[in-house]
């Protein structure tokens, strides 16, 4: 029997999956159980949890793991013959046309990620189950493109494969649909995060669960925000089987429940739903200006609807002295408050390690410290500052941000900013960045919502009903991250802004 289980924000979807998987392992051969997400990290949750509840090993869970991995699995590929970035660099030289590949990222989103919408119109192509024409045709690219060098760069793909004997992500897929032998039969099946499978993945999974007893397929259309990536939501909307409705939200307060209503109710094609908010009432508020917001306390999730949007507002938080992480950038303060806060300890007549003085060193320029006579420092002892500057190259004695002179004066003072402001440093940044795509399943208490769209994501949508759908599902997205306040931060032009 299949079993659809809609999820809306905050009902705990994951949660009655794995329920309901413990459900099964009491009576099921785990081998004969099959978990597929989206993402490495959803497929790791869940096997973690039946391994903490049942005792298991992973080895027990074999079953527990992202689309593309059982493909690779049971097909028993060498990741030798997978397509890999330099394989990509290599086609490009050979063709004299730079082709940019990063990767799938499998870890968080599960998506193909790169620069070049030549290879992401082949992607999309494949994965739509359309021709090249179609996918081009469709006007979905940024950059201006040559349809001409789109069919030479696929062919010319197609024959580097065969020559190397490679395979990529999207062969994995569509060999394993063929292959009957490779297909595992199970008792039970679930997929969680379903909305966000491409049409090539909804065959895979068809003939997964053609095979298996009971499958259990979870979703929210209203949160399909990946069609510019290949998912099919429609797949999704149009599925038969037993409707398990999930209607109680632990996350999403009242009036933000109610805001959130009438954005995805201006969607006409999706699945009606009847689900209700937690009891607290929650607030909801507007600025006009990012900088008027008290962020000094408190933990907060900033939100932007494309990522050079998070620019502006990291320099207003630095300017501040609020520590903040961006999702797509590494921050190296953190790196620099453990160096300093070791250098003081140093100050102070408490030997280090080496791996400590090693690390204060990067931020000491060659003018305060011969790096040369570091190379005589033993590896498993311990050294006070009078020995490095006796006999180790040290020359300054001074406080870290007068010495660390490599660190950079503009993150020196970002990190004595900091401190002043009694910001932990030494634990996980209270304020993260990130754009709505990147957070799908994050939440926070307070939640600053940019609703600056911009000129390309106001070009793109203007293209079809489609595109104005799932913008809507994007801004949906957006507002249901919040456990309990959502502030709305205007654009400073009201034309480049998404119509609340």
């Amino acid at each position: 029997m299949k079993t659809i289980v809609l999820g809306p924000p905050g009902t705990g979807k994951t949660h009655t999956l794995l329920e309901q998987v413990e459900t099964y392992l009491k009576n099921t051969d785990p081998n004969k159980i099959g978990y597929f997400a989206f993402t490495k990290k959803a497929s790791n949750e869940a096997r973690e949890r039946a391994m903490k509840k049942f005792n298991y090993s992973e080895d027990d869970l074999p079953y527990f793991r992202t689309l593309h991995s059982l493909a690779f699995k049971r097909l028993g590929w060498d990741k030798t013959k997978v397509m890999q970035k330099r394989h990509y660099e290599d086609l490009g030289k050979k063709i004299k046309i730079p082709i940019d590949y990063n990767d799938w990222d499998e870890e968080e989103t599960g998506l193909f990620t790169t620069k070049s919408d030549y290879l992401r119109i082949i992607h999309l192509a494949k994965l739509r189950n359309i021709k090249l024409d179609q996918q081009f045709d469709l006007k979905e690219h940024n950059q201006k493109l040559e349809y001409d060098k789109l069919v030479i760069i696929a062919n010319e793909l197609e024959i580097y494969k065969k020559e190397y004997g490679l395979k990529d992500y999207n062969d994995m897929i569509l060999e394993f649909t063929k292959s009957e032998n490779a297909v595992p039969k199970f008792d039970v099946v679930f997929i969680d995060e379903a909305q966000d499978l491409s049409l090539m993945q909804w065959n895979m999974t068809r003939s997964i669960w053609k095979k298996t007893k009971d499958s259990f397929i979870a979703g929210d259309d209203d949160q399909a925000i990946f069609r510019w990536a290949g998912a099919d939501v429609d797949s999704f909307i149009t599925q038969k089987g037993k409707i398990l409705e999930l209607k109680e939200s632990v996350r999403v307060p009242k009036v933000i429940h109610e805001f959130a209503n009438k954005i995805i109710n201006r969607i006409k094609n999706r699945l009606p739903k009847n689900w209700n908010p937690k009891a607290h009432k929650g607030h909801l508020s507007r600025y006009w200006n990012f900088e008027d917001i008290d962020m000094n306390n408190k933990h907060w999730l900033v939100l932007t609807r494309t990522r050079y949007q998070l620019n502006a507002l990291e320099e207003i938080l630095k300017e501040k002295g609020l520590y903040f992480e961006n999702r797509f950038k590494k921050s190296y303060e953190k790196y620099i408050q453990e160096a300093a806060l070791n250098w003081e300890h140093l100050r102070k007549g408490q030997p280090l390690s080496y791996k400590d003085i090693i690390n204060i060193s990067q931020y000491i320029s060659s003018m305060n410290w011969n790096k040369d006579k570091l190379k005589a420092l033993s590896k498993e002892a311990f050294y006070g500052i009078d020995q490095l500057t006796k006999g180790y190259g040290l020359n300054t004695k001074k406080t870290w941000h007068e010495c660390f002179d490599n660190a950079g004066s503009k993150r020196i003072t970002y990190i004595r900013k900091m401190r002043a402001n009694g910001e932990k440093l030494n634990k996980e940044a209270r304020i993260k960045l990130s754009t709505i795509h990147s957070v799908k399943g994050g939440e926070e208490d307070n939640v600053i919502l940019s609703l600056h769209q911009g000129r390309k994501v106001q070009k793109g949508i203007r293209l079809s009903v489609d595109k104005q759908d799932e913008e809507h599902r994007v801004w949906y997205v957006g507002i249901t991250r919040a456990r309990n306040n959502l502030y709305k931060l205007k654009a400073k032009k009201k034309i480049k802004e998404y119509q609340l």
